[in-house]
């Protein structure tokens, strides 16, 4: 009995290890990239965009082809779901700093960034939920508008040039 204690103690420590390890993330240890989640939400619309059309492509014979199908749909919506995970901890709990009111310009610039996040984190929903290729279409321009938002002209600049 002892010994069946001892593993279930085992087991549960490492379980609450290993969730403490995920939620580094939350620490703020001053460990950032930046461009790399730019880059990883660029995949994962990209990914996004090809599950749709390998569903649009399979549905045309769904019998034949339904482990496929299912295989792609899971594939989209793991993709959708890890997009809005990196807009939510990365970007809105870490990254997007709380701006006063009293400071219009900042505050404005604040209010774009949130706005532009919440739209990003549903367009994400709505690729999750349809094959509408639009969707995708949204979220690149949306992605694309957000680096612009997020990061100085100069910033932007530096990263095109080292980028070639």
């Amino acid at each position: 009995m002892k010994k069946t204690g001892s593993f279930t103690l085992s087991v549960l420590l490492i379980f609450a290890l290993t969730s403490l390890i995920q939620a580094h993330c939350q620490i703020p240890c001053g460990i950032y990239d930046d461009q790399m989640r730019f880059s990883m939400l660029r995949e994962h619309i990209t990914t996004i965009e090809k599950s749709m059309n390998q569903i649009i492509e399979l549905a045309a014979d769904p019998g034949k082809n339904i482990n496929q199908l299912v295989r792609w749909v899971n594939n989209k919506d793991q993709h959708a779901d890890e997009f809005s995970e990196i807009i939510s901890y990365y970007f809105l709990a870490q990254r997007i700093k709380i701006a006063e009111p009293a400071d219009a310009q900042n505050y404005a610039d604040y209010q774009n960034k949130l706005v532009t996040l919440h739209q990003l984190v549903f367009y994400a929903m709505k690729a999750k939920q349809t094959t509408e290729l639009e969707h995708v279409k949204k979220l690149t321009e949306l992605v694309d508008n957000f680096e612009k938002m997020y990061f100085s002209p100069e910033d932007l600049e530096h990263l095109k040039e080292h980028k070639n």
